[in-house]
């Protein structure tokens, strides 16, 4: 008798929670809104991805002026008001009216902190917990995720959107996966894990399994605009709907890079095989420090100057917004309009811009680079290998390496250049950049999205 009641209690409880489940769910589809909700739990990261969800807020406002612009924010300071303001004082986006804003309160559940263990399982299924507050909030015609929460897209199909993302780069790739099996110890493999074939065999099977409801959840997007050929490749392959996806570089005014030592140590030994009698080249770090973190990578790199003895050939400018190089780069991405005149100053006396970060999706930095007339020198992977640092009309634009004396033979090939032959690659990397410029990115974005906003039902 005492478990039968407590079947009956445990089928009640399940039942009633399914119907309030449904009950939210017909309530959201019926009160759907005539608008566009752009889930960006983050409105106030200073990084690339927010400048592309102004511009994409801009672009829907101007393919279909009758939907309104809603932002799903956990940022709970943000207003219309002061979105409009920062989309103009920090990315130069002048929005055609203010977006309306919903604030979120359970975004906890979509940071890496709350999950010390199987971090991106918990921040997929969290961000659906916060993605179901959104929508029960303010259900939309149109939901768009900017932000890579591809695990939302079923729940904003169920609430009866057309769901459409811009993807930087997927949540889990092959790379991934391969550096795993490999027992390659990297980012996203802690080095325990690596030195383990039992364990390594364990996140395998994980990631596997991962990948397939990765791949499940990406294909219910209507439609998935992506900002490169390598997460293009990897979208594809995982999502399969290549129909529906479709590539557009991001918008090129945003400024930001990640140091590494990596960098230090190549201008080491650059420094250490150059001629005694040549001009001694400075390195330049320039960024911003936003949090105890930062400024804790700040000194390290101070430190590792130290060690390298180099601490005379570099210079540290703190709180500037990007990195441009006479051999420069950049130490944190963030923006600060105010100081553009001293930024705009050391990028005229750059000849180059290092970048070393592995797999860089797309790398909006490097287009920064060559914009200034800085010659980069990247890593030879991803993004700037597939996309940015190709030949234009058969001159070639930077420099691709892949370790310490890859990168250290760059610099030594580009400082022992003559001033013409420097030139002649500093202008066909100009040349390459305009390919992505933002005027570029509306009108590709907005040929995307027309089909979907502009059909009569919206």
């Amino acid at each position: 008798m005492g478990i039968r009641f407590l079947l009956w209690v445990l089928i009640c409880a399940i039942t009633s929670v399914l119907l309030k489940f449904l009950s939210a769910i017909i309530k959201g589809r019926i009160n759907r809104k005539k608008s566009v909700g752009f889930f960006h739990p983050y409105t106030n990261d200073g990084g690339g991805g927010e400048r592309v969800l102004w511009c994409a807020v801009k672009a829907f406002q101007e393919v279909n002026s009758n939907l309104d612009c809603v932002i799903y924010t956990g940022d709970h300071d943000a207003s219309p008001e002061s979105l409009l303001t920062r989309s103009i004082d920090r990315f130069g986006v002048k929005l055609l009216q203010p977006p309306q804003v919903v604030h979120l309160y359970k975004r906890k559940w979509i940071e890496e902190g709350t999950y010390p263990r199987f971090t991106i399982v918990g921040q997929s299924f969290g961000s659906v917990y916060l993605c179901w507050e959104a929508l029960c909030k303010h259900t939309p015609l149109v939901y768009i995720d900017t932000s890579g929460y591809a695990f939302t897209y079923p729940l904003a199909r169920v609430f009866g959107c057309k769901v459409l993302c811009y993807t930087h780069y997927p949540t889990i790739s092959s790379d991934m996966v391969s550096r795993v099996r490999q027992r390659d110890p990297m980012y996203n493999n802690d080095p325990l894990i690596a030195k383990s074939i039992w364990l390594s065999r364990c996140k395998v099977i994980y990631y596997t399994l991962f990948s397939w409801m990765y791949g499940f959840v990406g294909s219910c997007a209507h439609l998935a605009v992506v900002n490169s050929s390598w997460t293009q490749a990897h979208i594809v392959k995982l999502w399969g709907i290549p129909r529906r996806t479709k590539r557009i570089y991001p918008p090129c005014d945003t400024k930001g890079l990640q140091a590494h030592t990596l960098q230090l140590e190549a201008f080491s030994v650059a420094i250490g095989k150059l001629d005694p009698s040549s001009p001694r080249p400075k390195l330049q770090f320039v960024g911003s420090c936003r949090n105890q973190e930062d400024e804790q990578r700040l000194q390290n790199l101070k430190e590792k100057a130290i060690e390298l003895k180099v601490e005379k050939d570099v210079e540290f400018y703190r709180n500037f917004c990007t990195g441009i190089i006479s051999i420069m780069t950049s130490l944190i991405p963030y923006y600060f309009s105010s100081i553009l005149r001293d930024l705009v100053r050391l990028l005229g006396g750059a000849i180059a811009g290092i970048h070393s970060m592995v797999d860089e999706h797309f790398g909006i930095s490097i287009v920064e680079y060559m914009a200034a007339g800085a010659v980069p020198i990247a890593h030879n992977s991803a993004g700037p290998k597939m996309d940015i640092i190709l030949e234009e009309q058969g001159q070639q634009t930077g420099f691709l390496a892949q370790n310490v004396e890859e990168y250290a033979d760059a610099i030594l090939q580009l400082l022992k250049m003559s001033d013409a032959e420097r030139l002649e690659m500093s202008d066909a990397a100009r040349r390459r950049s305009r390919r992505f410029l933002e005027e570029r990115f509306y009108e590709d974005f907005k040929a995307a999205i027309s089909p979907i906003i502009s059909h009569p039902s919206l």
